[in-house]
């Protein structure tokens, strides 16, 4: 027989999106590989149609918007509240571009699904209007399972116990032990085998080993109070290894490039990096907004994380997680206090210890497995074949 379709379509709306979906599809083919035909599909992009492109770029943009202009962010995701899980979808697919629907319903059918694994609603909701009608699961990469993530799926999850909680208590009709799913943070597999000895780690990129090691990111877009924190650390001359990792923001990277230090901090920026993992892996203090995906990073390599900035009522559950539930994190926004929480970390070390402590115990809330199983599981029930 022909082996079923999985199919994991990319979203880039921030990395939180995508980075989850690489766990997930590589674990997926690495155990079922066999059975079934995993496809990675750059959804809006590899047709060619100009409305679906211009749709996923604008989905890019307003993460964009929301980042660069707070009170934007919090007014998006606040209607989206109020409006709840299916006006909400039906206005941002009607009205961020005109045109894109029916191309994305299309395409979707030409990809011929057995089943869509979604890390953004939008691909769920193309694969829940096509004409093949495949399963559909969606992993929702925040804290809380929010509106557009609560829209109709086979099977929604999300790797929380207080988000699978709230999710439950607030829709009681929607969801159920069948269909809501926890399961664990999916962390990028290659995070299990990055090199534990933070020394290590800043030789190879360039640090000094023996200085206590600050890194700042603001998400894919870097677009956040990082330059203002650097340069307030410059201005102090602190100890430290400073490390802001720029991503897409070239300017603020050419800018940062041009910067000397006083003498003891040793300033390394950074721009696009393919070993992210390993530079927050280097930490000792992590510093930035509460992003799904980069909190879940920083967790998992047992570091404190001091959250400068909620760009979103998402985020700003994110953060609230790591801060109130896990205990990694603490929340600062003003600069010049960030700063002085961490000249307090250097002269004292062992202050950062209890935050070190609370997100190791995180540890075993990371993995891909259970999420594949689940996945294979629900195929298998169209497929009985494949348990053979």
């Amino acid at each position: 027989m022909n082996k079923p379709r999985v199919v994991f379509p990319f979203t880039e709306a921030g990395l939180g999106h995508i980075i989850p979906m690489r766990s997930i599809a590589d674990e997926f083919e690495k155990l079922y590989g066999d059975k079934v035909e995993v496809v990675r599909s750059e959804f809006f992009t590899e047709t060619g149609n100009k409305n679906l492109e211009i749709f996923g770029r604008r989905l890019r943009e307003q993460v964009e918007k929301q980042n660069r202009h707070t009170s934007y962010g919090f007014f998006t995701t606040i209607n989206m509240e109020f409006w709840r899980i299916h006006l909400s979808t039906w206005a941002t697919m009607k009205f961020l571009k005109l045109g894109s629907r029916k191309p994305a319903y299309r395409h979707m059918d030409e990809l011929k699904p057995d089943l869509v694994f979604s890390t953004h609603w939008a691909t769920n909701y193309y694969a829940k209007k096509c004409k093949c009608k495949p399963l559909t699961v969606m992993y929702c990469p925040d804290t809380d399972v929010n509106p557009l993530f609560s829209y109709d799926a086979d099977i929604v999850m999300v790797s929380t116990g207080t988000g699978y909680k709230k999710a439950r208590k607030k829709h009681p009709i929607r969801f159920n032990d069948e269909n809501l799913k926890q399961v664990p943070f999916l962390i990028r597999g290659e995070a299990f085998a990055v090199e534990k000895d933070k020394r290590v780690l800043r030789e190879r990129l360039g640090l000094d080993p023996d200085k206590f090691t600050v890194v700042l990111a603001e998400g894919g877009y870097g677009i956040g109070k990082m330059e203002e924190i650097c340069n307030i650390i410059l201005k102090r001359d602190l100890p430290v290894n400073l490390v802001p990792v720029c991503g897409r923001n070239e300017e603020l990277y050419k800018k940062f490039l041009e910067i000397e230090s006083n003498g003891n901090t040793l300033f390394k920026p950074m721009g696009l990096v393919d070993n992210m993992l390993e530079v927050v892996a280097s930490a000792d203090v992590f510093c930035g907004k509460s992003g799904a995906n980069m909190c879940a990073e920083v967790c998992f390599f047992g570091l404190p994380m001091i959250i400068t900035k909620y760009a979103t009522t998402i985020e700003q559950n994110i953060g609230k997680y790591y801060i109130e539930s896990v205990g990694n994190a603490l929340k600062i926004f003003d600069p010049e206090k960030v700063v002085d929480k961490i000249e307090e970390f250097v002269k004292d070390p062992s202050l950062i210890e209890p935050y070190k402590r609370a997100a190791e115990s995180e540890r075993t809330n990371f993995g891909a497995t259970k999420c594949a199983e689940i996945i294979f599981d629900l195929l298998s029930e169209r497929y009985p074949e494949l348990k053979n």
